[in-house]
């Protein structure tokens, strides 16, 4: 009789174990499936600042590129602009001889 009762005890125990045992390993593979998750998002955010990053930079090369070609222009303006001031005194001095 007690033999018999300590083995049932014994399988009651294991079965228990058995299953504390299964349980934890479930929720360790869940806690490894979240942080899986949790590792993909945070690459995914650091993709996109990378990207975005890259991105500004590209704007900043074509602000600065922008800005020398308006530089150019407007010594090429200044430029016309005294060609054609100096034309006018010309065509001023030629009508003024005759």
């Amino acid at each position: 009789g007690a033999l018999k009762h300590k083995c049932k005890i014994n399988t009651e125990f294991q079965k228990t174990v058995g299953g504390l045992i299964e349980l934890v390993d479930q929720l360790a593979k869940a806690a490894e499936s979240e942080k899986m998750k949790a590792i993909g998002a945070r690459n995914l955010l650091k993709s996109i600042a990378k990207q975005r990053e890259a991105q500004e930079q590209q704007l900043q090369a074509l602000i600065a590129e922008k800005k020398m070609q308006l530089e150019r222009y407007r010594i090429e303006y200044e430029t016309l602009c005294k060609i054609e001031a100096d034309q006018n005194e010309f065509i001023d001095q030629f009508i003024f001889q005759k």
